[in-house]
């Protein structure tokens, strides 16, 4: 048996958080890895240091928001970038490789900013297509499938430190939920629940503008591994990297990752 491990990082600007990304890299050493609002044009994105760490990379960037990378310790085929009939316009926000055995798919979903207003809107288009290309792309019965990143969205109260704080707002609103929960019904598996059960407390996101991470766990679980059965029946371990969220100028985010035995 061989172990993958996968991570996903919303790293908040790939640029402002290299000196961050770099020792973590060389400490935890994941085999893939998913990033997501790396916040730069491919042209500009600082490959070199990363490359050194014996890394493949795949980009698909923007300038100043946005924007998605995989990393992978293996070679990368079938680099898919979008969704299928997007133009030149569209946000940078997902990018699939088949990798070490797996279709990997690196999301960062819409934010939405505020329930009823136009960038929620298009939260909800945005995750219809994401339904219809994962459905009509990726083979979820057969292949070891990975759908992680930055999802914008919590399944449920278990995943918002104070789920009356948060109720019916952007993140924890009632239609993102039912988005997410019509993604996962094409035959897809929240990994950290399967193997964490009920366990509470568990967040990737803390809220810089309100010290949420300073100030006790004030956290939401936005940042997911959804597996199709064959990638889930691999996978031993999930698990929360709340360390690299501390410490200087760390992201609003902390990193996940997967490991599996193939």
């Amino acid at each position: 048996m061989t172990k993958v491990t996968i991570a996903t990082w919303n790293v908040n600007s790939i640029r402002a958080r290299l000196p961050r990304l770099i020792p973590w890299l060389k400490s935890r050493n994941p085999d893939i890895v998913c990033l997501q609002e790396t916040k730069v044009v491919d042209e500009l994105f600082p490959k070199e240091p990363i490359e050194e760490l014996y890394y493949n990379i795949a980009t698909f960037g923007q300038k100043t928001y946005n924007g998605v990378a995989i990393l992978s310790k293996g070679p990368m085929e079938d680099i898919t970038k979008g969704f299928p009939g997007d133009d030149e316009n569209e946000q940078k926000r997902a990018i699939a490789v088949r990798t070490m055995g797996f279709h990997v798919l690196d999301l960062y979903v819409v934010n939405g900013k505020e329930v009823g207003s136009d960038k929620y809107n298009y939260k909800l288009m945005w995750l219809k297509k994401l339904r219809e290309y994962v459905k009509n792309e990726f083979d979820l019965e057969k292949e070891r499938v990975v759908l992680t990143g930055d999802f914008n969205i919590t399944f449920d109260d278990l995943d918002v430190y104070d789920p009356k704080a948060w109720e019916g707002k952007i993140l924890c609103s009632k239609k993102e939920r039912e988005a997410l929960k019509e993604l996962i019904n094409l035959g897809l598996t929240d990994a950290f629940r399967q193997l964490h059960g009920n366990e509470e407390g568990q967040y990737t996101w803390w809220d810089f503008r309100t010290r949420a991470f300073q100030r006790g766990n004030r956290g939401l679980r936005i940042d997911h591994f959804l597996l199709s059965h064959p990638a889930m029946e691999v996978c031993t371990k999930v698990w929360i990297d709340r360390e690299a969220r501390e410490g200087e100028k760390p992201s609003d985010h902390a990193p996940v990752l997967a490991e599996f035995e193939v």
